[in-house]
């Protein structure tokens, strides 16, 4: 397999064309790998697919690269196809979240209005890119929000069963003081607590790539409601 820088990777990924070099992908056989793996274009690891992800390094991957939980199934014929986003529209049939904005008013600027506004060169084919991508951040925390698995948990117990459909989670109370922690928590916090009480499972650290889509299916489950930091 050809060397792939994974900088040169993820320029061609932005521009929506196909690296010259061949990738790999890698198919996930345990949780275990899918938390070591999950992750975006903003990282390393991109997933694909649930169970899939594309991995670039900065050392590249090459002939012979092997990995205890994974198993390398595909070259550049499944980039040049592109990501399947099918599972996208699969978990939010499954799990719907709450209507996204359109940012009309954003990018629907007219006249001389649009001369020196900060948005005044976006169209409705940019909002429409943030759209997918907001909703595919929030559709990922939304399948480890109902995965004990992609959570690591040891128990089976996964976020849903406490909270369908994010009820209770109270994402827009916080930062406020939690009697459990004895002070002042950010959603993360609870979220980890969580994690090693209820699901006997590890915490994750503030940048985990799934903490984030967590917090932004939590965020966006909860949308409508009004902030107030301290409630309880």
């Amino acid at each position: 397999m050809k060397k792939l820088d994974w900088k040169s990777f993820l320029f061609g990924a932005a521009l929506g064309v196909a690296p010259i070099a061949t990738v790999a992908v890698v198919s996930l056989t345990s949780s275990e790998a899918t938390a070591q793996l999950w992750g975006r274009f903003r990282s390393q690891a991109v997933v694909a697919a649930p169970g899939q992800v594309v991995v670039c390094s900065e050392t590249s991957v090459d002939d012979g690269a092997k990995s205890e939980n994974a198993e390398f199934v595909a070259s550049s014929t499944q980039w040049t196809r592109g990501f399947d986003d099918s599972w996208v529209a699969e978990e939010l049939e499954r799990h719907p979240i709450k209507k996204i904005d359109d940012n009309k008013t954003v990018w629907n600027i007219k006249g001389s209005q649009k001369e020196g506004h900060t948005y005044g060169n976006y169209t409705e084919a940019d909002a429409l890119l943030w759209k997918k991508e907001t909703e595919r951040l929030v559709a990922e925390g939304s399948l480890i929000f109902h995965s004990a698995d992609l959570l690591g948990s040891k128990n089976g117990v996964s976020c849903d069963m406490c909270h369908p459909d994010a009820e209770g989670t109270h994402a827009e109370t916080y930062p406020k003081y939690q009697v459990q922690l004895g002070r002042v928590a950010l959603l993360r916090d609870m979220s980890n607590w969580c994690l090693t009480q209820p699901c006997r499972g590890e915490a994750m650290s503030g940048d985990d790539p799934r903490m984030r889509a967590l917090e932004a299916y939590m965020h966006a489950m909860r949308s409508g409601k009004p902030m107030k930091y301290g409630k309880h």
